[in-house]
């Protein structure tokens, strides 16, 4: 009976399912607790706000993993080795939100949107697998050098330093802030020729921020990048799948011998904590943001279409048309319980993806151990709490390597595309790339634009998008196909 047992059904024993499973969980845990560090600083929350978003995000994970590989109903679950994480896509959106409205209320409008954008994932996502043509490669690819080239400004803010707020290049002259107010005191007084001041008048940043890119900061970026590279070249297997998270912990490791980071909000923190929902009150629906991360969704589970065909054909067992819409439910089922528990869009890690093809083991019970893992880990406010602790400037090398590996995955889809027979197609990487730049580069491009379309347009993940399927569209028609989008999503494997 054994030896006709399905692989991917297979149970190991228990030992190893665990050793398999933590194996899994490591592969994705830098990648997946940036996300909620990356939107809780940009929401400027207090640290124990960040530290919850890690543990509920870590829980979450878990969930959605064990709804993925075990399945629940005939709807949801493609039952497949697949590990669920936050979506990178997600994080430029929610990062212009944040921006746009910072602290729990900002977080609810947020989470509204998410909540809302999963619902109607759910109900879409039988559609889904059939907008698989309007998105070839040209087009994921495309989007994905672009998601890649929009974190990498948070990687290198990291190493150097936010360009706004405490850590800005510039800072105003403390002298000349004091002759200011001076003067602004005596015109008030009266009784001079002083006029008063014009309202909002205030003095120009000149002079250089020590607190902006010190070479300790630098230094320590620099060790844990060249780690990350050494570990990758010369590591074997497990280790060099680890090679960012080993990374990390060898900066941390210096954090703490330098003085730059201690364990005291460690040991305050619980050993057990529920993850509740509406931790920062009540949703929102804000109407931009639901369509923006809608947009979001579509192009989440789009790119999940491929990894789950290219995981079928991995595993060896035919994804059908049921199956892959019971996946791409899931997406949106996780997402709508993100919002719930306040975290955010899911989808399938590739990287876990490609660590089925390196190990060879096929059981889905081993993502199934994982997810176990994980919701055990966010139920630990120590490690929300541990992960919080470890200083930016750690995080900024390995930043580096995590979205500049977005990117490069990008340009590993693009290298596919029939550039030679196609000129078009460097028409439609060209203008979309442009379009993906235009926040990047000219943040304020919107000040005469209604506001309530802000929201929709300052992401660039999303203007690059709408670009790429237009004009794939007008150029291509609908070209794409499923073998194309597997293609893709074997190249997206590392």
């Amino acid at each position: 009976m054994t030896e006709t047992m399905d692989p991917v059904d297979e149970r190991l024993p228990s030992p190893q399912l665990f050793t398999l499973g933590l194996q899994h969980v490591l592969v994705m845990y830098a990648g997946a607790v940036a996300v909620p560090l990356i939107v809780g600083r940009a929401l400027k929350l207090e640290p124990a706000d960040v530290a919850f978003l890690v543990s509920a995000d870590l829980f979450v994970c878990g969930l959605v993993t064990l709804i993925q590989s075990l399945g629940a109903t005939q709807w949801f679950g493609i039952r497949l080795p697949v590990m669920m994480g936050v979506t990178f896509a997600a994080v430029g959106p929610i990062v212009a939100m944040a921006n746009t409205q910072g602290g729990a209320e900002g977080a609810r409008a947020i989470f509204g949107a998410i909540i809302a954008a999963g619902l109607i994932s759910i109900v879409i996502a039988p559609l889904v697998s059939r907008l698989l043509r309007f998105f070839p490669p040209v087009v994921t690819g495309t989007i994905i050098l672009v998601i890649g080239v929009s974190l990498m400004r948070i990687g290198i803010n990291w190493i150097f330093g936010n360009p706004v707020g405490p850590t800005a290049p510039q800072i105003v002259d403390p002298a000349h802030a004091d002759w200011l107010k001076a003067v602004a005191d005596m015109a008030a007084a009266g009784g001079t020729a002083i006029p008063p001041l014009p309202e909002g008048l205030s003095l120009a940043a000149r002079m250089n921020n020590p607190a902006y890119a010190p070479l300790s900061s630098i230094a320590v970026s620099a060790v844990v990048l060249i780690s990350i590279l050494l570990i990758a070249r010369f590591g074997r297997g497990f280790v060099a799948n680890i090679s960012v998270l080993l990374g990390i912990v060898i900066g941390a490791a210096i954090a703490v011998a330098i003085g730059a980071m201690s364990f005291g909000k460690v040991a305050d923190a619980a050993w057990f904590g529920l993850i509740l929902p509406f931790h920062f009150g009540t949703p929102t629906f804000d109407p931009v943001m639901i369509v923006t991360m809608t947009l979001v969704m579509i192009v989440v589970m789009i790119e999940s279409t491929g990894m789950f065909l290219a995981l079928g054909e991995m595993t060896g067992r035919r994804v059908t048309r049921p199956m892959l819409s019971a996946g791409l439910r899931t997406d949106g089922l996780g997402t709508l319980i993100g919002g719930l528990f306040n975290t955010f869009p899911y989808t399938s890690f590739s990287q876990n993806v490609g660590l089925v093809g390196v190990t060879g083991i096929k059981s889905r019970f081993v993502c199934v151990a994982g997810g176990v893992i994980l919701i055990v880990l966010g139920l630990v406010p120590k490690m929300g709490a541990l992960v919080e602790s470890v200083p930016t400037m750690v995080l900024g090398g390995a930043g580096l390597v995590m979205f500049g590996m977005v990117a490069a995955t990008g340009i590993r889809i693009l290298a596919g595309v029939n550039f030679a027979g196609n000129r078009n197609n460097l028409f439609i990487v060209a203008v979309s790339l442009g379009f993906g730049l235009i926040p990047l580069i000219a943040p304020n491009f919107k000040q005469w634009m209604p506001h309530d379309i802000h929201p929709l347009i300052e992401s660039g993940i999303l203007l690059a998008s709408v670009s790429a399927v237009l004009l794939n569209a007008f150029f291509n028609g609908a070209s794409g196909s499923e073998n194309e989008a597997k293609a893709a999503a074997m190249a997206a494997d590392h």
